[in-house]
């Protein structure tokens, strides 16, 4: 990666695969990954999954977001930020350490995200078939420059799809089309 400072915002729908993404860039650009998943835990033992709990864990987030890049110049954030003003806060936090801003949607075909739901097991998010469809009819569109990541495939697959948005943030050409 360049000698940049960044902000990665890996953002999708519960069993897309955000995880599996975003672990993938910041083992790539050796940056901390921050999970709303592992927030969630780390603060609420027993979520209850309440619209102040998740404010208060991307309150958190975007504080550890913010600690990241001014101690590493770079971070990794993986959560669904289904919202637009979600995404704009991590923008913010991004600016305010004068970072740019690399925002990756990850798409998944929905039966493979309802397989990938169904299978977990061991996992830090507690998202089922419930929350999915909640957070699908919740989901505001991703505007302005964003990659998509369409993590339906193998994994071999994505991690192409990964490599190419890395060879374009690289290379400062536009992020706004599929990797």
């Amino acid at each position: 990666m360049a000698d940049t400072t960044r902000l990665f915002v890996v953002c999708g729908l519960p069993g897309a695969g955000k995880t599996t993404v975003s672990a993938a860039v910041a083992e790539r650009v050796d940056a901390p990954l921050l999970r709303t998943d592992v927030v969630r835990k780390e603060e609420f033992p027993e979520p209850d999954y309440t619209d102040e709990e998740t404010a208060a864990v991307y309150d958190e987030l975007l504080d550890r977001a913010g600690d990241a890049l001014g101690r590493d110049g770079v971070a990794v954030l993986d959560g669904t930020f289904r919202r637009a003003d979600l995404r704009d806060r991590a923008r913010d936090v991004a600016d305010a350490h004068g970072a740019s801003v690399v925002l990756v949607k990850v798409e998944c075909d929905e039966a493979v995200a309802r397989d990938r739901i169904a299978a977990r097991e061991g996992d830090e998010s507690d998202a089922d078939a419930g929350v999915y469809e909640l957070l699908r009819a919740e989901f505001e569109p991703v505007a302005g420059d964003h990659a998509v990541v369409d993590n339906s495939g193998s994994l071999a697959e994505t991690r192409g799809q990964i490599d190419e948005l890395l060879r374009r943030v690289d290379a400062a050409a536009p992020v706004d089309e599929p990797a």
